[in-house]
């Protein structure tokens, strides 16, 4: 699955060019996670916006509404001007603009394109809703991690994998982030003392912006 970093590159892939062009027509594959809310006659004529970012998800506005996209875990979005090749096998989803063309290309087929009225209504409302803190953000650190920890009695891997407690902390980067604060994946999220929280913290933010792999151990 891709981790949050790579959600933003795609984001900046080609969120400045889609930006003010209108829809000409979308193209749907075979079925994704969810289906797309709408009909897609409804998109026609309908001008983009500024895409923008919330943990892995993407939000395009379009017209009055926009769509929530999610690249699952095999998925890619792709921004492709003048003469597109045509669609493959794999290519479910395509947004075509006067300016080119936004094409979502999922082998595995858990990823989403759905429609929603508003970011704070509809399907889009309801998936992210119960996202976390970011990383990056201001409040997320040691004392809040610590916090929302102690509510839990889960492994604090799982805990971190929820995305309700920090968002964006995949697979890779939770057990990267773990290893560098010296923690056990399987201790007890509640177990956790404010010490080690404030380390994990830390090594969640530091992962965000460096190489997993040039992470040690703080």
């Amino acid at each position: 699955m891709p981790e949050l970093p790579e959600v933003e590159v795609t984001r900046l892939s080609f969120a400045d060019a889609a930006a003010g062009s209108r829809v000409t027509g979308v193209e749907l594959g075979k079925p994704l996670r969810w289906p797309l809310g709408c009909e897609p006659q409804q998109l026609l004529g309908q001008a983009v916006g500024l895409a923008q970012r919330r943990g892995k998800y993407l939000w395009l506005p379009v017209g009055s509404g926009g769509l929530l996209m999610h690249l699952g875990m095999s998925g890619s979005l792709r921004w492709l001007e003048s003469a597109p090749p045509p669609r493959q096998a794999h290519d479910h989803f395509e947004l075509q603009t006067d300016r080119g063309v936004l094409r979502l290309t999922d082998p595995r087929r858990f990823g989403a394109v759905v429609w929603s009225p508003a970011r704070d209504a509809g399907m889009a409302a309801r998936l992210l809703a119960g996202l976390g803190v970011e990383p990056l953000e201001a409040g997320f650190d040691g004392p809040y991690l610590h916090a929302a920890l102690r509510q839990r009695r889960s492994a604090v891997k799982t805990v971190l994998l929820a995305g309700d407690v920090v968002v964006g902390a995949g697979n890779i980067y939770a057990c990267e982030a773990l290893f560098a604060a010296g923690i056990d994946p399987r201790t007890r999220s509640d177990r956790i003392s404010r010490p080690r929280a404030a380390r994990l913290a830390l090594a969640l933010s530091l992962i965000h912006i460096s190489e997993p792999t040039r992470l040690r151990r703080i």
